[in-house]
């Protein structure tokens, strides 16, 4: 049984600019590195009209369950300014206790340390009862439209059965051990133009002005207390994100206005209750200014929550023993893609520390990197098993 480095296959990975949603060979390459260890793998294109087709890996080893599943993404968000950077972003470079590039955080390290925490259990357990699966997109950092997204729906069409997912984004704030995910809030985005009368600045009653009835109904929507929070989750909030009157002229009267906004969601709401409450106060603000109007929404996920039970608490325990910091159960920060394996698995986030991810100079503390893959170790250690005594 090959051992696998953690940081030697980390640095392998930041060299390919596989930028979402290019690809470059990265994902033959792990599948090349999972085949030597013994996993059976199936490389998932997947496309969309006016999208570049996206490579996903989902890979197997072994065919009883239970199945514990790791998920990652391989694809980077872009470097920005090259001369920002002090080496190049895709050639890794190591500085006072550092792994500098592109990805080294946000997550090619913690792919390489799950990879690496495999070939050390099955070195040491080769009969084990149960499966390892590994499910890795190349669709996280875009619009993630063939990305995990297709490849759950792919594993539920072949009635695939994963136990338990751990997703390993970088979860801890400011040092590794602080932070598990356990859900994260929802998110629903709002597109929204208001039609009136165009006319001269000069003559508004001939006109009707939609820039007053939407600077109306975006200071309601901003006044609404959605909740307090829960137990699990800090309070519903919608900010607005942009505002385009769209009218050069400082003459004339627009005949359109258009606005976007995000609510970032709890579990007290759904998507579905949140557009019917907006759309009442958008609906009624508009009739009382006699516009018109058009609202487009895009749901990037509901909010959702996995429940603590024995496994949660195996791994946090695991986390505590090797960084000696007992790690907050957290629902905080954006999306991730937990949000589609949720449907097929309970799902789990813990990773690297998130501070430098999608900087300059984005990088990895080596020593975080070792005991990251220690403690994934650990955790396939435990549990197994746990489930042989169950």
């Amino acid at each position: 049984m090959p051992k696998i480095d953690e940081l030697t296959l980390a640095k392998e990975l930041i060299r390919f600019p596989s930028i979402t949603p290019n690809d470059y060979g990265i994902m033959k390459f792990l599948e090349k590195k999972l085949k030597n260890l013994g996993f059976k793998t199936k490389i998932l294109e997947f496309s969309e009209k006016k999208h570049i087709p996206v490579k996903n890996i989902y890979a197997r080893f072994g065919k009883l369950n239970p199945n514990f599943c790791y998920a990652g993404h391989l694809d980077v968000v872009p470097p920005g300014n090259i001369d920002d950077w002090t080496v190049n972003p895709f050639k890794p470079s190591i500085k006072k206790g550092y792994l500098i590039g592109r990805g080294a955080n946000d997550m090619k390290s913690s792919v390489a340390s799950f990879v690496a925490a495999v070939s050390n259990f099955l070195s040491s357990n080769k009969n084990f009862k149960g499966s390892i699966s590994l499910l890795i997109t190349g669709d996280e950092e875009g619009i993630a439209v063939n990305g995990t997204k297709k490849v759950v729906e792919f594993l539920k069409k072949k009635k695939e059965k994963i136990d338990f997912c751990l997703l390993g984004e970088p979860t801890n704030p400011e040092k590794l051990g602080e932070m598990i995910k356990i859900g994260r809030r929802g998110s629903l985005t709002g597109h929204l133009t208001i039609y009136g009368i165009q006319g001269h600045v000069a003559y508004p009653h001939r006109a009707n002005n939609p820039s007053n009835c939407l600077v109306n109904i975006l200071k309601k929507l901003k006044d609404i207390k959605f909740d307090n929070g829960t137990k699990n989750f800090q309070p519903t909030n919608l900010e607005v994100t942009k505002i385009n009157i769209n009218n050069n002229a400082d003459n004339v009267i627009p005949g359109s206005a258009h606005a976007s906004f995000n609510v970032r969601f709890n579990n007290k709401h759904s998507s579905k209750s949140l557009k019917k409450k907006i759309n009442k106060i958008i609906s009624n603000f508009a009739k009382r200014n006699k516009c018109k109007f058009k609202i487009d929404y895009i749901v990037s996920g509901e909010s959702f929550l996995t429940k603590p039970n024995h496994v949660t608490y195996m791994i946090k325990n695991i986390v505590k023993k090797n960084t000696k910091i007992t790690p907050k159960l957290s629902t905080t920060g954006g999306t991730s893609d937990a949000r589609f394996i949720r449907k097929i698995s309970p799902c789990l986030e813990f990773g690297l520390v998130g501070k430098t991810m999608h900087k300059v100079d984005e990088a990895v503390s080596l020593k975080d990197l070792k005991r990251l893959t220690k403690i994934y170790t650990d955790i396939l250690e435990n549990y197994f098993k746990w489930k042989q005594v169950l």
